[in-house]
């Protein structure tokens, strides 16, 4: 359960479900529902494959990538890749068998600070560094 009060770190596929509706409408809903709590972090690299992915897969146009990632910047805390993450990220790497991208992710997360990530596609329950946990909204239960 998410409280009110807790950091929530929303991962890329998440967002992409709260943009595009005709994906998947259920999962749309529950991403709407979740992206728009407050107290959300996510990461530059979060931006950057939701605006690729909505180039390619929707073809939004640059002008709505443009208000988009000003969006982004604007109402949710972004933490910036540097060199803590990236080592975090090759420790949670080897620790927690992650994928790599994922292991940024994660890092990014625990340097927001964020209590819960919100997430499709990694281990749903796992809690990393007794911090944080990781949640999959979308599964059904």
């Amino acid at each position: 359960m998410i409280g009110e009060d807790d950091k929530v770190f929303v991962d890329s596929n998440v967002w992409l479900y709260a943009f595009v509706e005709r994906q998947d409408p259920a999962k749309h809903e529950i991403a709407q529902q979740l992206t728009l709590r407050p107290n959300l972090a996510i990461s530059d690299q979060v931006v950057r494959e939701v605006c690729r992915n909505l180039l390619r897969k929707e073809q939004y146009t640059e002008d709505e990538i443009i208000r988009t990632i000003r969006s982004f910047y604007a109402n949710y805390e972004v933490v910036r890749a540097n060199v803590e993450i990236d080592v975090d990220a090759s420790r949670l790497h080897q620790a927690y068998s992650l994928s790599y991208w994922d292991s940024l992710i994660v890092a990014a997360a625990l340097a927001a600070n964020a209590s819960i990530l919100i997430s499709e596609d990694m281990h749903d329950g796992l809690v990393v560094d007794s911090k944080l946990t990781i949640m999959n909204r979308f599964q059904v239960r």
